[in-house]
């Protein structure tokens, strides 16, 4: 399995689509075995998806991240950990041990829909102190 974070300075970085680095790890039967540190060479939001993809990613954890990048990743079949937010590294740890604070209403939960799609429904969440755009 491989996994990626959007990634500045040790940290998670909070805007996918701005992203310049990736860290990439490999891990084997629930551990951590290698990790390297990608730059995007510049690629924007609507490259990423396929940039992840060429590496093998198979999940992705990072801060905010628009409804375009989301559905380009699952069509790409990039599991999505967003509104993680710290140091990468223990991030990772913390999705292996499974318990990752992330955001799940960033995202849909269902991957089955079509171009068009709202994903506009929100569970047990308060859209204006979450993170749905309006500020």
């Amino acid at each position: 399995m491989k996994i990626a974070v959007t990634y500045e300075n040790g940290q998670v970085f909070q805007h996918f689509g701005h992203t310049e680095q990736f860290k990439l790890y490999e891990v084997e039967d629930g551990r951590v075995v290698s990790s390297q540190v990608v730059d995007t060479n510049g690629s924007g939001h609507g490259a990423l998806a396929g940039f992840l993809r060429e590496y093998g990613v198979d999940a992705l954890i990072c801060g905010g991240i628009g409804g375009g990048a989301r559905n380009a990743l699952a069509q790409v079949g990039i599991q999505l950990y967003p509104g993680a937010s710290g140091g990468a590294d223990a991030q990772v740890e913390a999705l292996l041990a499974g318990r990752l604070s992330y955001d799940p209403d960033t995202v849909c939960a269902h991957h089955d829909h079509g171009e068009g799609h709202d994903c506009g429904h929100h569970h047990d969440h308060d859209c204006g102190q979450g993170s749905c755009g309006s500020n």
